[in-house]
């Protein structure tokens, strides 16, 4: 007899668009689910905000050259993503 495929229980990831202050854009940043739980009363874009940042960090060690300030950030609404043509 067939088993059921178990439920992942990790959270999905969730996409953001970033504004930064020198006027770049940066689509689509993939942020884990788990980096956003509001268990501890942190509001939900101030967590987006600190992982984007802490992604940035990163590869600013790596490559040697830093992004500019994050502007705004905004969460991708994963419905009309997928009702574009060509998606």
């Amino acid at each position: 007899m067939a088993r059921k495929k178990q439920k992942s229980k990790t959270q999905p990831a969730v996409l953001f668009n970033v504004v930064y202050e020198d006027g770049s854009l940066s689509s689509n940043r993939r942020v884990a689910g788990e980096l956003l739980d509001q268990r501890f009363g942190d509001e939900f874009m101030a967590l987006a905000r600190t992982a984007i940042e802490d992604q940035d960090n990163e590869v600013a060690q790596k490559s040697g050259v830093r992004k500019a300030k994050i502007k705004s950030i905004t969460r991708v609404d994963e419905r009309r993503q997928k009702d574009k043509p060509g998606s």
